[in-house]
């Protein structure tokens, strides 16, 4: 596919209206934040890989670096502020100045997960990084299930919710 036309077909939807339209499924935020917190998984990462199924794609091994630097935001940026807003959230049920901090810091960590998935969108939006799905091709549940830092049985759950959820979604 040229570059021009793998932008256009990327862009009905683009990802981040993408992500937005699953994460609101019933169930998907819970088995998101399930993956996050027990497997490791980053969430933007998982939308991104069902977001390019959508496409009938899947990532290029040339991907695997670009992919790499994406995670290394969201280590330094993301993570950081989620990890401060979880920790004052019990301070903040006592303390007002405290609770319009956490809501400052809840509205950060959204933006830079729309800046992540902002990444994601460039990323595939380049014709090495992405390719056409083969039969052959890992099954998306797989996919997903390679994005975690560790799988126990008790992700499958999580994992079915998202991929179910995602088939839903209509074009």
């Amino acid at each position: 596919m040229h570059s021009t036309q793998l932008c256009d077909v990327l862009r009905n939807p683009p990802l981040w209206d993408y992500a937005l339209a699953l994460y609101q499924l019933p169930e998907v935020a819970d088995a998101c934040l399930q993956l996050q917190d027990e497997a490791g998984a980053d969430v933007c990462e998982l939308l991104w890989r069902c977001w390019l199924d959508r496409h009938a794609l899947v990532p290029t091994d040339e991907a695997h670096s670009a992919v790499d630097d994406i995670r290394a935001w969201q280590a330094e940026v993301t993570q950081p502020i989620r990890h401060l807003r979880r920790t004052l959230k019990p301070r903040a049920q006592h303390h007002q100045q405290v609770a319009t901090l956490r809501t400052h810091l809840k509205e950060a960590e959204l933006l830079a997960e729309r800046e992540t998935l902002r990444q994601f969108q460039t990323l595939s939006e380049t014709s090495h990084a992405v390719r056409t799905r083969q039969p052959d091709d890992a099954s998306l549940t797989m996919q997903l299930t390679g994005c975690l830092a560790m799988h126990a049985p008790a992700q499958n759950a999580a994992l079915a919710t998202l991929t179910t959820q995602h088939r839903t979604l209509r074009p």
